[in-house]
């Protein structure tokens, strides 16, 4: 599955309205959410309606059962959302923008009504991304711009089923509807980092149980060795992360910084090659992320959906995975403001502390 492409399923949130923000994005926003309602066709018809390929009647009975096994083992909403589907004749919904600048490592955060403020600007239309990116790159940002699988409005509308989310297997599906129904379950404004952390949580631990459940080793075996290589994928991230705030807290030149800052990333290009042809095997499912440019709005972006994750899952487990108790747990902590919110999570060992 790959990490990014679990951060980006959760990356970008329709924008509310927004003073701050110019109407032209507002617009492209709630256009391109309306365009996907319109769009929606339900999934029981499509399954019984015999004119529909087999292959998306098949589909769409799966996502059903994934649906159900949803509200029903892993006590997420039970409402309208992924009980609808759309084919948006694309390969993305839509496309984020990540910004950092040149030296650090804390990425540009953009504020938002109902949202709060989160690290990224989402669009519907890639050249309006790619636009924005450009921008933001003259003013001497670092820009990585991506394509999104699924997004969630946190309940706002009953959120679709899309063609994206069905590009590869029955686990990568799982993933997706559970993620995003765990931020209809919990969301705390202006934390993108502990919302991103406990969604990763209800996401593989409710795989897992999805999987064990069918009775399907494996596709479970499959899956673990995913997550595998993503713990090691995100050690070479989080080594290269530790290296480059070194660089960038020292007192060197401007020009001095961006050369070793190239020698850093060149490092971590070296040490995934060395994995991947090692430990790995051979696979190469990661290539495309290190053949593309590099930079810190990047790596950040891997840092704000990954680092509370072991935080959530300790959490999880001292719940004995208990769905209901965890996420009162998580609420508890969630209340608190964000520094006391940060501390608790990090200390917590029992379920009900």
């Amino acid at each position: 599955m790959g990490v990014f492409v679990r951060f980006a399923v959760a990356a970008v949130l329709v924008a509310g309205l927004s003073g701050c923000t110019g109407i032209s994005y507002y617009a492209q926003s709630v256009n391109g959410h309306l365009e996907m309602l319109s769009a929606r066709q339900p999934v029981a018809k499509l399954v019984d309606d015999p004119s529909q390929p087999a292959e998306l009647r098949a589909e769409m009975a799966l996502a059903s059962d994934i649906r159900r096994y949803a509200t029903d083992e892993l006590a997420l909403p039970d409402n309208a959302s992924y009980r609808s589907y759309v084919d948006t004749g694309r390969d993305a919904v839509t496309w984020a923008v990540f910004a950092a600048p040149e030296f650090s490592l804390v990425p540009q955060t953009w504020c938002f009504p109902v949202f709060g403020c989160v690290p990224y600007r989402g669009y519907f239309s890639r050249d309006a991304a790619i636009e924005f990116a450009k921008d933001v790159r003259d003013e001497g940002m670092d820009v990585h711009v991506t394509g999104i699988t699924a997004y969630s409005t946190l309940g706002w509308f009953s959120d679709p089923l899309l063609n994206t989310m069905f590009r590869r297997d029955e686990a990568f599906l799982v993933a997706l509807v559970f993620h995003e129904l765990a931020h209809q379950r919990f969301y705390v404004r202006n934390d993108t980092a502990f919302n991103e952390a406990f969604a990763v949580t209800v996401e593989t631990s409710g795989v897992r149980k999805w999987l064990k459940d069918r009775g399907d080793a494996a596709a479970l075996g499959r899956y673990e060795a995913e997550l595998k290589r993503e713990a090691d994928f995100l050690d070479l991230i989080a080594e290269t992360r530790t290296e480059l705030i070194g660089i960038y807290r020292g007192a060197d030149s401007a020009e001095e910084k961006r050369a070793a800052k190239a020698d850093a990333i060149d490092r971590l290009r070296a040490r995934y090659r060395r994995l991947r042809d090692g430990r790995w095997g051979g696979y190469a499912g990661y290539d495309g992320w290190f053949d593309a440019p590099i930079n810190n709005a990047k790596l950040a972006a891997t840092a704000v959906y990954n680092d509370l994750v072991p935080a959530f899952v300790e959490l999880f487990e001292a719940c004995s995975g208990d769905y209901p108790k965890f996420y009162e747990a998580v609420r508890r902590i969630g209340a608190l403001d964000k520094t006391k919110r940060l501390a608790a999570l990090k200390a917590a060992r029992r379920c009900g502390t």
